[in-house]
Order: structure tokens, then C-alpha cells, then sequence
């Protein structure tokens, strides 16, 4: 497996471990996400992933396990009897091969916050920020463990860096919350990206 495809994937179990963790009282519990609610977060999580593969592979996103399909920066809508781990597992393991196709994980994405750049450099970083943020997101939604890998915080918030003004201009991403004198890494993570723990 490629150091690319490693990270992702540690980073995918973290999410799906918060995801399983979460208790079923709480689906509805708001998030950190303005307008959003705990699955409105995983939904949204799964929607991208389909999104990245339909870009990669020339097709249309599709619904499946009760999670439907929306804009990327949407959260779509959910079944009352979606699997919503199911959902996550299912996207999840197509990344994974993706990445681990040289061809494919080299493919171009038409655009985003960092350009025209390969698929798994996109994963690696647009990627990586969306696990990240949603993991916590969702932890704090419901109750759930909020600590982070703090080298994949750090790579991430590094990388990301030079790219702030192109992700704010996507409109999907919040502006960034003051930061903290002598925050944490991931506290001053979590801030730049828009959020107030």
C-alpha cells in the first residue's frame, strides 16, 4: 500500500469508529456544523467520497444504503434505516483502491482549492482535512472521543497553509476562528479550519 493510501486509510478508521461509536439517540444531536446535525455530518463525509470516485472514474454518484446524493458541500438526505457505516465502509474501501491503482490515484481532478492536481495528492490533503474535521465534528456532536492523530493534524494544517484563500472561496469552508495563545496543535488545527473547541 502506498504512504498515501496508509494515511487515508488510518484516517477512514478513525472516522468509522466514530461513527460506530456513536449512540443511536444521538443521530440528531447538532453539530459544530452550522444547520447541521450529527448525520448530516456522515452524510456529507459519504457524499464527497462519491463525488471524488465519480470525478475519477467519468460516472454519476449513486445512491446507496439509504444515504442519496447532493452538491459536494452539501449534506444529502438520509433514510430513516440507512446504514450509514455501511454507507462509509462501502466508499471507503473504493478510495482505497483507487489509491492503490497507480493509474487511477494519478488521474487529474478537473479542480478544487488546490488546482488541477492527481487524485491522491487531492485525498492526501482536501482529503485528509474532511476526515479530520468531520471526526471531530462528530465527536462533538455526540459525545464521542474528539482527539485526533496530532501528526496527521500537523501534516495536514501545514499543507493546507498555502492554500486557505482558495478553500474560503469554495464557500465551504468557514473562516478561520481567532486563534489561541499557546493552543495545541490540534486546537489551532481545528481554529484555522472555522471551529471553536
Amino acid at each position: 500500500m502506498s504512504e498515501i493510501a496508509e494515511r487515508y486509510s488510518d484516517l477512514a478508521d478513525a472516522f468509522l469508529a466514530r461513527v460506530r461509536a456513536t449512540p443511536a439517540g444521538r443521530w440528531d444531536a447538532p453539530s459544530p456544523c452550522q444547520g447541521w446535525v450529527a448525520r448530516d455530518v456522515v452524510a456529507h463525509v459519504i457524499n464527497g467520497h462519491r463525488g471524488i470516485l465519480a470525478a475519477v472514474h467519468g460516472t454519476r454518484p449513486e445512491a446507496e444504503h439509504g444515504v442519496a446524493v447532493s452538491p459536494m458541500a452539501d449534506a444529502p438526505a438520509v433514510e430513516p434505516d440507512a446504514d450509514l457505516a455501511a454507507a462509509f465502509i462501502a466508499c471507503r474501501d473504493q478510495i482505497l483502491a483507487m489509491l492503490r491503482d497507480p493509474i487511477l490515484a494519478r488521474r487529474p481532478l478537473p479542480g478544487g482549492p488546490l488546482g488541477p492536481v492527481p487524485v491522491e495528492e487531492a485525498t492526501d490533503v482536501i482529503g485528509a482535512l474532511e476526515l479530520l474535521g468531520h471526526t471531530w465534528d462528530l465527536a462533538r456532536a455526540t459525545g464521542g472521543d474528539e482527539k485526533l492523530d496530532p501528526e496527521a493534524v500537523a501534516r495536514t494544517h501545514q499543507a493546507l497553509l498555502p492554500h486557505h484563500a482558495a478553500l474560503l472561496a469554495t464557500g465551504a469552508f468557514a473562516p478561520s476562528a481567532p486563534t489561541v495563545r499557546d493552543a495545541d496543535g490540534q486546537t489551532a488545527f481545528l481554529r484555522f479550519i472555522g471551529r471553536q473547541p
